[in-house]
């Protein structure tokens, strides 16, 4: 590991990919997180299933401490923030 990439940078990026890994094998999109798929499904599909309702609800009070997470996660994907530089 380089100087400058510091362990808690790199434990982010690990955890990034479990999360993708994890929506890709519920059959979701592989470059996307399950936060990201929550707040898409939940809001911005034609037939709006309830579980994905649930689903972002429950993503949200996990990550309480950051307001509209699913949302904003949706927000990263679409800017592509997670990509290196």
């Amino acid at each position: 590991m380089s100087k400058n990439y510091g362990s808690s940078k790199y434990c982010y990026k690990v955890a990034i990919a479990v999360d993708q890994l994890f929506n890709t094998l519920m059959a979701g999109w592989p470059d996307e997180t399950l936060s990201s798929r929550a707040y898409r499904c939940a809001h911005l599909t034609d037939c709006i299933k309830k579980r994905w309702v649930i689903a972002e609800k429950v993503i949200n009070s996990i990550f309480f401490w950051q307001p509209q997470h699913c949302y904003q996660a949706y927000l990263s994907e679409q800017e592509r923030n997670h990509l290196p530089s």
